[in-house]
């Protein structure tokens, strides 16, 4: 026991910043965070407890009248001012992402570059909260709109992206006037802490965000405090349908993003080497842990063949190392449970019987058990009705389908319950145009395999990838961010004598 002791304080803690400071708590439990690359556990987390997080939504909540009346300018130049403290410390919100995460350094850097592109977008606050003004709409009456904060916010994000996903909520939350809880991954919380100090070095008055460190218990505190006014969250599909009930029922506005199996549809016209480039950065960076990874090639005709044979030397070419490995292109996943997970999808579909044409199983990595690796998978000749097809494995795990033609390709994906992104590669305009239309999907790359929208533009999925109706960031996000009031308005010179107690015409 007394070794154990020593162990845990031979390593970091990492608290929670409430009120403008790094805050231990009172936490119910404990979490270990991993260097996933090693296998090693490099710091333990605080599992705030129900009092810590209400302590965070006090802050929030005693921060907002203040903070909703300084003038979006001025909260516009905080935001303009982290962008230059996250372009200076790029480099080591990058190097956080990899040794918490395990993501290769250039792809983590890429991470909090999109992430940065949406702070540079909330610089812009005062323009995207101007409202719409009609003058005379009847005799001697004008009507104009005005875009106001919700209130306290709260953030719920994943473990795959830790320094891009917060970035996608709270810059835009705060720059709209509300006052923001985050609650990160507890695999990797650093990088929430670390914007959270910047923010706090930009000159960002305490109690306007905040991060709380926590499990499913930080989670229901935010969802069910009535000053929590909007909850923002990314994650898997069964949980975001709980976040999204939840909070609905606590009536709060919600947008709850969640899983993902993003087809590329490959036709007979295509480069057939463009698209196995395309499909192996697609399927295996990041280890294929991210909600807008090709994790399905839906080949078409004569085109199946033709891409498995490019396909293969690709795949078993990739280089999976250590992610500070400056050649390496493909690092491990993010605990040793969700390695075995990803593993047990390898068994399932070998059983079920697709053709398993690459075993990731076998990498040298993976076999001497060293850190949490695995090697990319690559499976041909799937049924529709294989648990690999059907589910989300979050793994570098890629399934070939193959299809009769066109229309074939289509329904496949359209019957899928996921629609978070999908990618089409030819050279017929016609046919891109047509698949555009009419795939059921919230995000179309035409020979582009993750067509994640740029900042101005919205990040959202249909069916079973999103609950609730609002995207994220973008104009979809400030939307999602405020409250619309609508203001009609005569002077006394107008009123006509009497009154009148007919519904009002004008």
């Amino acid at each position: 026991m007394a070794e154990s002791a020593r162990a845990l304080k031979s390593i970091d803690t990492v608290p929670h910043w409430i009120n403008g400071a790094r805050v231990a708590g009172n936490p119910h439990a404990w979490g270990e965070v991993y260097n996933p690359a090693r296998g090693e556990v490099i710091a333990r987390v605080a599992l705030a407890s129900r009092e810590d997080t209400e302590a965070a939504i006090s802050a929030a909540h005693a921060a907002l009248p203040e903070w909703s009346a300084t003038p979006a300018p001025k909260r516009a130049r905080y935001i303009f001012k982290l962008k230059e403290l996250i372009e200076r410390d790029a480099n080591k919100l990058a190097a956080m992402v990899t040794r918490e995460h395990g993501k290769v350094l250039s792809d983590a850097m890429g991470s909090v570059k999109r992430g940065l592109e949406i702070v540079e977008f909330a610089c812009g606050i005062p323009h995207l909260l101007k409202g719409e003004f009609s003058h005379q709409v009847g005799d001697g009456i004008d009507s104009h709109s005005l875009r106001l904060p919700v209130g306290v916010c709260a953030g719920i994000t994943p473990f795959n992206f830790p320094a891009m996903v917060p970035m996608w909520m709270f810059p835009i939350a705060i720059a709209c006037g509300n006052t923001f809880v985050l609650k990160p991954s507890e695999k990797d919380p650093s990088c929430s802490l670390m914007l959270a100090e910047l923010l706090a070095e930009a000159g960002l008055p305490p109690g306007v965000l905040n991060v709380v460190q926590g499990d499913k218990v930080a989670v229901d505190t935010l969802l069910e405090d009535p000053r929590v006014g909007a909850v923002s969250f990314v994650g898997s599909t069964p949980i975001a349908k709980y976040v999204y009930e939840t909070g609905a029922a606590h009536g709060k506005r919600v947008q709850a993003l969640g899983g993902a199996k993003n087809h590329m549809v490959v036709l007979p016209d295509a480069d057939i080497e463009q698209a196995a480039d395309a499909l192996v950065g697609a399927a295996y960076g990041s280890a294929g842990e991210r909600c807008m990874a090709i994790s399905v090639a839906v080949a078409v005709g004569d085109a199946g063949d033709r891409l498995r044979a490019a396909l293969i030397p690709k795949i078993k070419a990739l280089k999976v190392n250590d992610g500070t490995d400056t050649v390496a292109e493909m690092g491990p996943l993010i605990t040793r449970e969700h390695r075995d997970k990803v593993q047990a999808y390898i068994d399932s579909g070998a059983k079920e019987g697709a053709e398993l044409v690459v075993d990731g199983r076998t990498h040298p990595l993976r076999e001497k058990d060293q850190g949490f690796f695995l090697g990319p998978s690559l499976f041909d000749h799937a049924g529709a009705d294989m648990s690999i097809y059907k589910e989300e494995i979050f793994g570098p795990v890629l399934t070939m389908l193959r299809a009769d033609n066109f229309e074939d390709a289509l329904k496949l994906v359209n019957e899928h319950e996921y629609g978070n992104g999908t990618a089409i590669f030819t050279r017929n305009g016609l046919a891109a145009r047509e698949f555009s239309a009419r795939v059921e999907a919230g995000m179309v790359g035409v020979n582009v395999p993750i067509p994640v929208p740029m900042a101005f533009h919205s990040f959202g999925g249909w069916k079973h990838s999103i609950f609730g109706d609002a995207a994220m960031h973008g104009e979809e996000g400030v939307r999602f961010y405020t409250r619309l009031k609508t203001i009609t308005s005569r002077w006394p010179e107008g009123f006509a004598d009497g009154a009148d107690l007919n519904m009002p015409v004008m």
